[in-house]
């Protein structure tokens, strides 16, 4: 069972992300419907290390064995989707691919079906994405050295806050 629930407020979500990076690229995915970008990553489930959360998460979605690098960020991020209030606790690894990957630069489906599209954006790009949390275009150009806790307060004025 995912880490996930509703109330009269809003939507409480524990989500997992990776940043994996090929030839100045990053792994970036988007659902058909919406303008915005985000990492590949999902739900973590109860009583599931968030580790291999992402990591089953990247086997689901694409069919490809990632190992986890390193811990980069925790985030709260507060934001609006679909008309509800979200409160998300997000945690973000480095990654790479154990299993051999061909790298393509074309907007390709996951194992999933053709809900998400996923892209390599070039990373000197990633300002003319629109990318949430809006911390990752800076961060993900300049990975911290030592993992951050970022609070994202607004997402549309892409307000945050390094603790």
């Amino acid at each position: 069972m995912d880490a996930v629930f509703k109330t009269d407020e809003g939507v409480f979500n524990y989500r997992v992300a990776g940043i994996w990076v090929q030839k100045g690229y990053v792994l970036l995915h988007k659902n058909v419907n919406d303008n915005h970008w985000t990492l590949p990553g999902g739900r973590v489930g109860i009583m599931e290390e968030s580790n291999m959360a992402l990591q089953r998460e990247f086997q689901e979605e694409l069919g490809i064995d990632v190992k986890v690098e390193r811990f980069l960020w925790s985030s709260e991020n507060f934001f609006n989707y679909d008309g509800k209030n979200f409160h998300e606790i997000g945690l973000y690894y480095l990654v790479t691919s154990i299993t051999d990957y061909k790298f393509n630069q074309e907007a390709f489906f996951g194992m999933e079906g053709n809900r998400l599209i996923y892209k390599w954006i070039p990373i000197s790009r990633l300002n003319e994405v629109s990318l949430y949390p809006g911390f990752l275009k800076k961060g993900i150009k300049e990975l911290p050295r030592h993992s951050q806790h970022i609070v994202v307060e607004d997402v549309a004025s892409l307000n945050h806050r390094t603790l």
